[in-house]
């Protein structure tokens, strides 16, 4: 594992653990070597995780929309900045630079960034890892929802077992080493 997309909230919710927990993230992911794949944004809880990643000697890629950078919303102090003409763009572009995903805390967009790569993974189109990382139990009723899938038969329950869940960098670090794809069989 040498390169991790993050995707997270560009806010910091109302809870100080969601920032402690990214700089966490951030300090572990510097301090052994792994590369950040992010948004490339300077706010929220992606530019803390970013900027612990920087503190502790990493390195750190974003992936930004012209329209974001326009904005002047674009982290200025990154080992390297792709700036890409929309979402699409840097999803994608995000997903091919990256060996596996977590998604920490945020709002609909860290949802669908998070859907994204574990409906490709499903799919097959890819056997990266993909975690949440479960800070205060933000995501568990995320996972009511997939359990609720599973029993109204729309999802296997194989598909919610390759979501890697965590709460601790070296527990999700670990998982990561260990992760095996359940194949692209997704029928």
């Amino acid at each position: 594992m040498k390169k991790v997309a993050v995707y997270c909230g560009s806010r910091t919710g109302n809870d100080p653990i969601f920032a402690d927990k990214a700089r966490e993230l951030g300090d572990y992911l510097g301090r052994n070597g792994i590369e950040l794949v992010f948004g490339g944004g300077h706010v929220g809880l992606m530019g803390i995780v970013a900027d612990a990643v920087l503190a502790a000697g990493g390195r750190v890629h974003g992936v930004i929309p012209e329209h974001l950078r326009d904005r002047e919303l674009a982290h200025s102090g990154l080992t390297e900045l792709h700036v890409v003409r929309n979402m699409h763009e840097r999803k994608a572009l995000m997903a091919d630079l990256a060996d596996g995903f977590v998604a920490l805390p945020g709002g609909i967009g860290t949802l669908e960034e998070l859907f994204e790569a574990w409906t490709w993974g499903q799919l097959g189109l890819h056997r990266k890892p993909c975690a949440i990382y479960n800070v205060n139990g933000f995501f568990d009723p995320l996972l009511a929802m997939a359990e609720t899938m599973e029993r109204a038969g729309f999802l296997k329950q194989e598909y919610i077992d390759m979501l890697i869940r965590a709460d601790q960098p070296e527990e999700l670090h670990q998982a990561f080493q260990a992760y095996q794809s359940p194949g692209e069989k997704w029928l």
